[in-house]
C-alpha cells in the first residue's frame, strides 16, 4: 500500500489515465469496496510486497485472492533516490496500479481500517467488511512528519525536501542542482525506516555533481545519522567513509534532528553520545521523517503487546503470526529483525508464498527467511557500493568471490539500468 504524504505534500504529478478508479488490467476485477465479500486469501497492501506475493501465489495455484489497495498508481520507490539526485526522471517510477495487478486477482480499491482476527475480517474505510481464510498484512510504513517539530513545515518551504515522497523527489533535485554555495544538511531518523541507506544516496549524487560543476569546495555538506557508524556493515562503512572523506562531508554519528525552524532555516541536532544539542543553519535540507506502521494497524491486536512501532508480530523465519495461524505479514510492516528494504522483501515473498501454499494444502510452513537484506549506495553518478547483510548487519554476500561491497561501475549498471526492468517485468509478476 502506498503511503501518501500528509502536510508536507507538494503538487501531485498527473496520474496516468489508465490508473483512474475502475480501470483494470485484463483478467482483474476491480470493485469499489462496497458490500461484504469473502476470499480465500486477502492481501492488505498493493505495493511491492502485496503485488509480488499475489502474483507468486497465483503461480502456485491459489485462485481466490483479493488485494486491498486504494491508490490508482503504483510507485517504484528505489528510483526516488535517483530522481532526487538527478539520474532518473519522475515518470520512470510510476505506473497505473491496474497495469501491475496480477491477472485473476480481485482488486478492492479501498483502504483497510481494521483487521479483526477473531472474526477473520478486514474492515474497509467504506464501512464494509472482507472476510478471509488467510490474510497477509503488508501496508507499508507511514511517514511520521509530526514527530519532529517543524519538519512538515520545512517540506512546504522552498529550501527543504525529501526523496521519501514521490512528489518531493523532483523538488530535491531542483534544490540540489541549483546550490552553488552554502550548507546542505542530510538527515536520517532513528528507528525502523524503509531502505535506510536511501537517506544518503542523494547526498553522494549531489556531491559528485557539485564536484563536476567546480563548486563542491564552496558547499558545506553535513550528514546526520543516528547510528554509531555511517551505516553499520563492516566493509561497507569503510567504503562509504572513503567517499565521505573524498567529498569533504562532515559526518555526525549518534545524532538526530529533533526540531526544524523552517522560517529561520535551522535544524536542532542532538548528539546522544555526548548528550548535547546544537543548531545548524542550512541552505538546503534533505530530511527523512521518522516512520512506523500505519496508525490503524497499531490499534489492532496484531502487533506484539507493548510494541510501539505497530509492526505485525510474526515468526521472523516463517512470517506467520505467532498467535493467529491464518495471519501472515511481510515487508516493512512485518515485525522482523532485518533492515527494511526491497531486497529483503524479495526473499520474504518466496518464503511466505511457499509456506502459505503448504498450509492451504494441509501442511506446515517449512520455508525460512534468513534475514537477508541489501542496499545499493549510489556513491557517485556512475558507481555503486552494494551492501548485502543479515539481520545483525553482518556481511552476507550472494557471490562471496565478487566484492560488490567495493565501489563499482558494474553494480551501478545493475542497480540503475537493469533493476527497474527486473522490478516491473519479473518481481511484480512473481518470477524473481
Amino acid at each position: 500500500m502506498t503511503t501518501e504524504p500528509g502536510p508536507a505534500r507538494s503538487s501531485t504529478p498527473p496520474v496516468p489515465p489508465s490508473s483512474v478508479p475502475g480501470a483494470s488490467a485484463k483478467g482483474t476485477l476491480v470493485i469499489a469496496g462496497r458490500g461484504n465479500r469473502h476470499h480465500e486469501v486477502v492481501v492488505v497492501g498493493g505495493g511491492n510486497a502485496g503485488i509480488s506475493l499475489a502474483a507468486r501465489l497465483r503461480r502456485y495455484g491459489v485462485r481466490d485472492i483479493a488485494v486491498v489497495e486504494p491508490s490508482g498508481r503504483h510507485l517504484f520507490q528505489p528510483l526516488f533516490s535517483h530522481i532526487g539526485g538527478g539520474t532518473a526522471e519522475a515518470a520512470e517510477a510510476v505506473r497505473a496500479q491496474a497495469s501491475v495487478m496480477p491477472d485473476g486477482v480481485t482488486w478492492i480499491q479501498d483502504s483497510a481500517a481494521d483487521i479483526r482476527p477473531e472474526t477473520n475480517a478486514v474492515v474497509l474505510a467504506s464501512g464494509s467488511e472482507v472476510t478471509y481464510g488467510h490474510v497477509v498484512v503488508c501496508p507499508g510504513l507511514q511517514l511520521d512528519w509530526h514527530k519532529v517539530p517543524g519538519l512538515a513545515e520545512a517540506m512546504n518551504s522552498p529550501y527543504a525536501s525529501s526523496n521519501y515522497v514521490y512528489e518531493l523527489a523532483s523538488k530535491t533535485w531542483n534544490l540540489l542542482k541549483e546550490l552553488r554555495s552554502g550548507t546542505a544538511v542530510f538527515t536520517m531518523p532513528s528507528g525502523p525506516v524503509k531502505c535506510g541507506g536511501a537517506s544518503q544516496k542523494p547526498m553522494y549524487l549531489a556531491c559528485d555533481y557539485w564536484r563536476q560543476q567546480g563548486v563542491l569546495d564552496q558547499i558545506r555538506v553535513v550528514l546526520v545519522v543516528p547510528t554509531a557508524t555511517v551505516y553499520g556493515v563492516p566493509g561497507v562503512d569503510e567504503e562509504l567513509n572513503r567517499k565521505i572523506n573524498e567529498y569533504g562531508v562532515e559526518l555526525r554519528c549518534n545524532s538526530e534532528v529533533v526540531a526544524v525552524d523552517a522560517e529561520g532555516r535551522t535544524v536542532r541536532v542532538h548528539d546522544s553520545q555526548a548528550d548535547r544539542t546544537e543548531s545548524l543553519a542550512y541552505d538546503v535540507l534533505h530530511a527523512v521523517p521518522p516512520q512506523s506502521a500505519p496508525d490503524w494497524l497499531k490499534a489492532t491486536s496484531l502487533p506484539a503487546k507493548g510494541e510501539s512501532g505497530g509492526f505485525v508480530e510474526v515468526d521472523p523465519e516463517t512470517l506467520r503470526h505467532t498467535r493467529y495461524p491464518n495471519v501472515w505479514s511481510l515487508g516493512d510492516a512485518a515485525g522482523t529483525r532485518n533492515s527494511k528494504a526491497g531486497a529483503a522483501l524479495r526473499k520474504q515473498t518466496t518464503v511466505l508464498a511457499k509456506n502459505l501454499k503448504a498450509v492451504l494444502r494441509g501442511g506446515e510452513p517449512k520455508s525460512k527467511y534468513n534475514g537477508y537484506s541489501a542496499c545499493p549506495f549510489t556513491v557517485s553518478r556512475s558507481t555503486v557500493v552494494f551492501a548485502e547483510f543479515d539481520d545483525q548487519y553482518r556481511p552476507m554476500p550472494t557471490l562471496p568471490k565478487i566484492h560488490v561491497a567495493k565501489e563499482r561501475r558494474s553494480t551501478w549498471i545493475l542497480e540503475r539500468d537493469l533493476f527497474p526492468g527486473i522490478y516491473w517485468n519479473l518481481i511484480l509478476k512473481g518470477r524473481a
